[in-house]
């Protein structure tokens, strides 16, 4: 697999998951009956937390990544992925008859894919 091909893969799997969430805007509600709260756009729905510092600081993160953040990421790994697509179609006519200069260009030099994309493509392809 690609490094490109990597980062598509994840970018769909988000894109995938925050188009089947609960619409946001998401918003962290304080403390309910049970815990933390994060409510949706949904009159009532809500995700619980246990109440404590970790419960508040995941009900935070979560209104946090609502699925329109989701989708404006999978968006950037889509641009990151063309970008270096690019690079790959670029190296193959200037690097013609360098492989060496093809191989750095791609691998360390301005070709190279994103490293943030790819830390959180490979991330997210991990995750079930």
């Amino acid at each position: 697999m690609t490094p490109a091909d990597e980062i598509k893969q994840a970018a769909e799997k988000l894109r995938t998951l925050a188009t089947a969430a609960t619409p946001g805007p998401w918003r962290q509600t304080g403390i309910g009956d049970y815990g933390w709260s994060v409510s949706f756009s949904s009159p009532g729905a809500g995700v619980e937390a246990d109440d404590s510092d970790q419960g508040r600081a995941d009900a935070d993160y979560i209104a946090a990544m609502d699925p329109t953040v989701g989708l404006l990421l999978a968006d950037w790994l889509d641009e990151a992925a063309r970008y270096y697509e690019a690079g790959v179609r670029a190296a193959a006519d200037v690097f013609r008859d360098d492989p060496a200069g093809r191989e750095a260009f791609l691998t360390t030099g301005p070709g190279a894919p994103s490293v943030r994309a790819l830390a959180i493509a490979r991330a997210l392809n991990t995750q079930p």
